[in-house]
């Protein structure tokens, strides 16, 4: 009986020993390290989601959610901080309200020098934030529907303030999600016409992929 209770006590050591030490290698693997990145790495991102504006473009119309598909080139100068670009494509439907006419679609290309920090990382999940300023250049297609208008929304100042994460599975291979603000207020012309309520800032949802070099 003594001999079956001594076997059974150290199987029993050994399975919580086991599980001590599968605790320890998971808590080792997702520990909090200065620096999210190594210095001299080149990433190159690929991104793509939806944007919804963040108010009405213009009084009486309405916009739809829009495709978003984002580019990435970046470099870390050290452990935290990459300077780089972005180039974004962002399209919305538009529609006037009452009565319900189709006016055709806005495209936004945002071309955006950008910096970005990555203060830390949890073990392969790496948490960023960026900010980019830039250029819209906005341009518009009209619908069969008001054939014969002209509309040609301004080109502007842009703004972006981003924030997401990367999980690493490999050194060279992550998958990203991204959220960001980005500003884009300006103007319009309607035949002629100057409409100077013309917002089309947005939020944008991303999804993709990062590789590094």
């Amino acid at each position: 009986m003594g001999v079956v209770l001594t076997r059974w006590s150290l199987m029993g050591c050994m399975v919580l020993s086991v599980l001590v030490l599968g605790g320890q290698a998971k808590a080792e693997e997702w520990k909090m390290e200065q620096g999210g990145i190594e210095p001299g790495k080149v990433m190159l991102g690929m991104r793509a989601g939806f944007a919804p504006l963040t108010q009405t473009v213009s009084r009486g119309t309405s916009t739809d959610v829009g495709s978003l598909v984002n580019f990435q080139g970046m470099y870390s100068l050290n452990n935290w901080l990459l300077v780089g670009m972005m180039l974004e494509w962002e399209r919305h439907g538009m529609s006037n309200e009452r009565p319900d006419i189709d006016f055709g679609h806005q495209d936004t290309v945002s071309v955006l020098p950008t910096v970005e920090l990555r203060p830390i990382r949890f073990g392969p999940l790496v948490p960023y934030a960026n900010m980019s300023v830039g250029v819209n250049v906005n341009s518009f297609g009209e619908s069969r529907a008001i054939r014969g208008m002209t509309i040609s929304p301004s080109n502007n100042l842009a703004w972006r303030l981003g924030w997401g994460a990367d999980y690493m599975f490999t050194k060279q291979f992550a998958l990203n999600t991204e959220m960001a603000y980005k500003r884009n207020d300006g103007h319009a012309t309607i035949d002629g016409v100057r409409i100077n309520d013309w917002n089309a800032s947005s939020f944008g949802f991303l999804l993709g992929v990062k590789l590094f070099f």
